[in-house]
């Protein structure tokens, strides 16, 4: 089964997603404190991350650039989901490696097709 951490602050989001995740046949993995997400990410090996970027100390752009610091995730999928809809923090998690960038309030089937089409470009 395909594995997706999700990492988000807001333990509210966090469900939705394991919900609508697990709906499509993934194995969701949520994480709720940034600042443990890449240990967590070792032990899990999840197949695509899903990131928010306004979170405490490591924001996403940060936990991005962190992830594709190890080899293990130098290639997985990131997809951030995040309320900030200006092009300057598009352009930043672009540049910190991030794969998609899709803004809240977002459509299931955007989601759900952004996981597919990284998913298969791996």
């Amino acid at each position: 089964m395909t594995k997706i951490m999700v990492v988000d602050d807001d333990k509210d989001a966090t469900a939705l997603f394991e919900e609508v995740l697990k709906a499509e046949g993934y194995e969701p993995i949520t994480v709720n404190d940034s600042a443990t997400a890449v240990a967590i990410a070792k032990r899990e090996r999840p197949d695509l991350f899903v990131l928010d970027l306004m979170m405490p100390e490591p924001d996403g752009f940060k936990l991005c650039r962190m992830l594709r610091k190890e080899p293990e995730f130098r290639f997985t999928p990131i997809i951030i989901v995040t309320a900030l809809n200006d092009t300057d923090s598009r352009i930043v998690a672009i540049g910190a490696g991030a794969n998609d960038y899709l803004t809240k309030p977002f459509r299931l089937d955007e989601l759900y097709a952004s996981i597919r089409e990284q998913l298969n470009n791996r």
